[in-house]
């Protein structure tokens, strides 16, 4: 085997592992890229998948698709999303096994312009998404959900993900108020064979029904939490690994009193860890950590507030044990001030994940979200679903001073794109006055991009009211992997292994 295909192989790889499905578009070798370098090109193919919004005949889901236009994209494409149990259109010629046309719940038209379709009702099923070609670098899909009563009412949000083979969720519970499901998700046409294990404040729970769990081709599980454990447990972290295939995974968690939400899978393992965007009305802040190796981790707590990193009284640092889920309450840390936790090491750098509760207003009134430790935007990220009223865009820059880019797509129903730029000073956090686009008419996307400094991390908050019923939703903005190294064809192995 010549060392063009070597590179081709490994190029295709990459791009794997980039979206979870991607496929390899030849880089042009015309260009100023020389041997020894690697061309960043536009993703080609992606998949994303959406859990199924929920169990209540009162549910009404909306999902926006948006896709920002990419330089070096191609030309052509297309993108949907439809039922987890329809074939996809690619694999079955946007029909079902048994012949008849399969509708897609959202079908974008074009790059730059939110797409918007809508389900209700308990039997609302798990999405799977493809997107490819000019569709697919960046492509992005937020699913949010209304509940006016019952058990997890409010907002529920949730952005779709890539299929993967493992995941970490501090925050669940099995707690006497809590119903937690973690739903998975298999978009693929052979079975895939999950594990999940579970760690309360003592460890390991024994669970003799979760490990080795089927879940069928193009279909999706839902699976309650207390169901494989023993005794209830305030905080736990949830650790869900594929032995065969992959899936995609995201913890449903509903509470009787204080509402519900979706908790998104934590970043990766890591010594220092952001909680973007507390918000600075939060009447609550239950911080949840977790050490999955044999090493205790021994942590600073700091809050990156708009005048700086401030450290909680009381709470100036955190003692996880190994293989142990640790919690602390912050209680109304904000102190009516935009914030982002931080969690760096007081001595050795041991991996962490964790995540936040977070519960904004009182009594009756109480409204839940999570917010997991996220990575830095590198290159672009994006919200989609935002309104001209509700939408809060949080930007932290916990290391020192950043400068950003935020563009505000065109609305669904029409508008134009507008952007603003804004300077960030190191170890604050800024609710960012995120521009509208002008005429707008529908729902709109919010793309953050860094334009110099240091790391920066973002969420985005949705806000709204319904019937009298308050809800409240936040979703990190990790970097969109749009784009991919690739090497070029005269390039070896080695190039990619350097990176």
């Amino acid at each position: 085997m010549n060392r063009t295909t070597l590179s081709l192989i490994a190029a295709a790889t990459a791009l794997a592992a980039v979206t979870g499905f991607a496929t390899l578009r030849a880089p042009d070798n015309s260009g100023p890229t020389t041997a020894g370098t690697a061309a960043r090109l536009p993703v080609e193919r992606t998949s994303l998948l959406c859990p199924q919004p929920s169990t209540s005949d009162i549910a009404d889901t909306a999902y926006t698709s948006f896709t920002p236009v990419a330089e070096g994209a191609s030309r052509s494409g297309k993108a949907q999303l439809q039922a987890a149990t329809e074939e996809s259109a690619d694999a079955a010629g946007g029909k079902k096994s048994g012949g008849k046309a399969a509708k897609p719940v959202v079908r974008p038209k074009e790059p730059g312009k939110p797409a918007a379709g809508d389900t209700s009702g308990a039997d609302a099923p798990a999405l799977v998404g493809l997107a490819s070609g000019k569709f697919a670098p960046g492509w992005t899909v937020q699913e949010t959900t209304e509940v006016v009563a019952g058990n997890g009412r409010g907002l529920l949000g949730t952005n779709c993900t890539a299929p993967d083979t493992e995941f970490w969720f501090p925050g669940a519970s099995t707690a006497a108020a809590r119903t937690d499901y973690v739903h998975l998700t298999n978009p693929d046409d052979s079975a895939a064979v999950v594990d999940i294990e579970l760690y309360g404040k003592d460890g390991a729970l024994k669970s003799t029904v979760a490990d080795g769990i089927t879940v069928q081709p193009h279909a999706s599980e839902p699976i309650l939490l207390n169901t494989l454990a023993g005794d209830p447990q305030t905080d736990l972290t949830v650790h869900v690994t594929v032995r065969s295939g992959r899936v995609g995974a995201a913890v449903q968690a509903l509470d009787d009193k204080s509402g519900g939400d979706w908790l998104a899978a934590a970043g990766d393992p890591s010594g220092s860890l952001v909680m973007p965007g507390v918000p600075k009305d939060a009447t609550s802040v239950r911080l949840v950590a977790f050490v999955p190796g044999d090493t205790d981790a021994d942590l600073q707590v700091r809050l990156a507030s708009p005048s700086g990193l401030i450290t909680p009284a009381g709470n100036e640092t955190l003692h996880v044990k190994a293989g142990m889920t640790s919690a602390v309450d912050l209680g109304d840390v904000t102190r009516g001030e935009a914030g982002s936790v931080v969690l760096t090491p007081t001595g050795s750098s041991v991996p962490v994940v964790a995540a936040l509760r977070v519960v904004r207003g009182k009594g009756a009134a109480q409204e839940t979200a999570f917010i997991p430790a996220t990575a830095p935007v590198a290159a672009r990220a994006t919200a989609a679903d935002n309104s001209a009223k509700g939408s809060t865009l949080a930007v932290t820059a916990p290391a020192g001073e950043a400068t950003v880019k935020v563009t505000a797509s065109a609305g669904s129903g029409g508008g134009t794109a507008v952007s603003k730029t804004f300077t960030i000073k190191g170890g604050t956090t800024e609710n960012v006055a995120a521009p509208v686009p002008s005429g707008l008419k529908g729902t709109y996307a919010l793309t953050v991009e860094p334009v110099s400094g240091g790391p920066v991390y973002a969420s985005r908050m949705l806000a709204a009211t319904r019937e009298g019923v308050s809800g409240f939703t936040i979703q990190t903005l990790p970097d969109d992997r749009g784009t991919v190294s690739v090497p070029q064809a005269d390039q070896d192995l080695s190039v990619l292994l350097k990176q």
